[in-house]
Parts: structure tokens; C-alpha cells; sequence
């Protein structure tokens, strides 16, 4: 029978473990902080942001929103991120994505790399991509981004294997499809990076063992592009007028598979959770807890 993945479910037994590690930093009077940084009103985002807010009050991370106006310069952001950078009670910043068209998204750099709990500065993808194995990320603490790394968590916590399978990444953001694809790389899988572009792309997806996709159009991969059996991993968010759904047609696909996320309730838990494992990990590194 195919299972259909409750992520809110194991992003909740994740964050237990979180609130151990939270309650563990204030005994040593360490309160991990979360800067999150808005330029504009774009709905979507307030609404992100929201969710963010809550999750850190659930944990015990201290939240706070900075809330730029759509026309604020490059400059005033630039300031602000340096003295975040700067405020010790800050462990890391969030630059809520997308930026207004004035702002380019290279400023992200400002970040000081050791608070990009994001994991998208060049200097922490750039170590992302110099693993060779996983058990890499966790040894170096490394941040990385925080939907491959729940998707990997979710595999992992739902016991399916990844080694030798043929992985087929349908997407090649910096934000998801390429590290994600890394992760999968270090964890001994074969790895295919397809995109829109992809030619005979439904000849690659329905040969994929687990087959992630995340590319921003509505019930793009169909039925037929799955293969028997497969794991499918829905990390796109679509809004239409049948409201919220990935880009996965979901009620097809799911008689063919083994496993799926469903949008929403399945990635997007665990995108939250892992940013906040992400902030925790950054206060400990800030202050050499082993």
C-alpha cells in the first residue's frame, strides 16, 4: 500500500530532541537567537515568517523580525545584516527569499557565514560541496541548506534507503536542487539533476528509485513520468484556486509509489524544523559546545 509521508508528524519528534538541545544551551546561559530579515510585504512570505515565529517560540529560540519597507535601499540592508552580525545575542540571520527586484540576491554574502543558518553563502555551500561522505556534515557541524537536509532527515527517519538507489533531482536552485543533490551524492546514491529544460525528462524520472522535485509548477510530474514503486519527494508549493498543491500531481502518482509527500503537510515541516536545528547548531558553535 502506498504510505503517505506525515511530515508534520516526524518534524515533531525531531523538535522534542531540539528542546533538549535548547534547554541544554540555557543551562549554560545560552539563548539561541533567530534574526529573520523582511524587505516588503509579499504575503506569502509574512506568512512563512509566521510559521518561523512560532516554531522558535515552541523551542525556546528567541525571534526576531525586521521588517524593511518594499523601497528600502541596498544599503540600509546592508547595514542592518552588519550589525546582526555583529550582536552576539543574534546566532543566526534569515533573509526571508524573495528580495524586491532592487536588492540583488548576491547580498546574501553579507551574512557572516557562521550565522547563515540558511546555509547559502558561498562559503558554506561551497563546504557542502566538498563532501565526500555525510557523516561529514555532522562531524564539521555544517550548515546546510534546510529543505534538502529535512529531506534526508525524512528518509532517514522513515528507515528508507538511499545507498546504490538511482536518484533522480528535479530542480537546480542553490536553494534546493543542488545541494540536495550533494546530500544524496554523499549518502552513495546515483544522482541524476534534471530541470524543465531536461530533454525526454519522463524517460529519466520513470527510471528513479526516489525522484524529488522542485521546481515550481503545479501537478507538472505526472503518473506516467513514475515509475512502479517509487519514493516521491514533493518540495514544490503552488497556489491555485483548488488551493495549495506541489508539483506533484499528487492522487495519480500516489496509486504507483511506495512512498510520497503530500502539499502541504509533508517537506515544509521539516524546512522549519531543520532551519531551527540549524540556529541551535550555530549557538553551539558560537560558543565551542562540542
Amino acid at each position: 500500500m502506498p504510505e503517505t509521508i506525515d511530515g508534520k508528524k516526524i518534524a515533531g519528534q525531531i523538535r522534542q530532541q531540539l528542546i533538549n538541545r535548547v534547554k541544554s544551551l540555557q543551562q549554560k546561559s545560552i539563548s539561541p537567537g533567530l534574526a529573520a530579515i523582511l524587505v516588503g510585504d509579499e504575503p506569502a512570505s509574512l506568512t512563512y515568517l509566521k510559521i518561523k515565529k512560532n516554531a522558535c517560540a515552541e523551542l525556546g529560540i528567541d525571534y526576531n523580525l525586521f521588517h524593511l519597507p518594499e523601497k528600502a535601499k541596498e544599503s540600509e540592508l546592508r547595514k542592518l545584516i552588519g550589525q546582526l552580525n555583529q550582536d552576539k545575542k543574534v546566532s543566526g540571520i534569515i533573509l526571508q527569499l524573495p528580495l524586491p527586484k532592487n536588492i540583488p540576491l548576491e547580498i546574501i554574502e553579507e551574512i557572516l557565514p557562521e550565522k547563515d543558518v540558511d546555509g547559502l553563502t558561498s562559503k558554506n555551500l561551497g563546504e557542502l560541496f566538498k563532501i565526500k561522505n555525510f557523516s561529514e556534515v555532522i562531524a564539521k557541524k555544517l550548515l546546510v541548506p534546510a529543505t534538502p537536509l529535512g529531506v534526508i532527515k525524512m528518509l532517514q527517519e522513515l528507515n528508507i534507503p538511499v545507498a546504490q538507489k538511482n536518484v533522480v533531482v528535479v530542480g537546480r536552485s542553490n536553494l534546493v536542487g543542488k545541494p540536495l543533490a550533494q546530500l544524496f551524492l554523499s549518502l552513495n546514491a546515483t544522482v541524476t539533476i534534471a530541470h524543465t529544460q531536461t530533454r525526454n525528462l519522463a524517460e529519466l524520472t520513470s527510471q528513479a528509485d526516489i525522484l524529488a522535485v522542485a521546481i515550481g509548477q503545479a501537478k507538472f510530474i505526472t503518473a506516467e513520468m513514475v515509475k512502479d514503486g517509487a519514493v516521491v519527494i514533493d518540495i514544490g508549493t503552488n497556489k491555485t484556486a483548488a488551493g495549495l498543491v506541489g508539483d506533484v500531481d499528487f492522487d495519480p502518482v500516489k496509486e504507483k509509489v511506495s512512498f510520497i509527500t503530500p502539499v502541504p503537510g509533508g517537506i515544509g515541516p521539516l524546512t522549519v524544523t531543520m532551519l531551527l536545528h540549524n540556529t541551535i547548531l550555530a549557538a553551539e558553535k558560537q560558543n565551542l559546545i562540542p
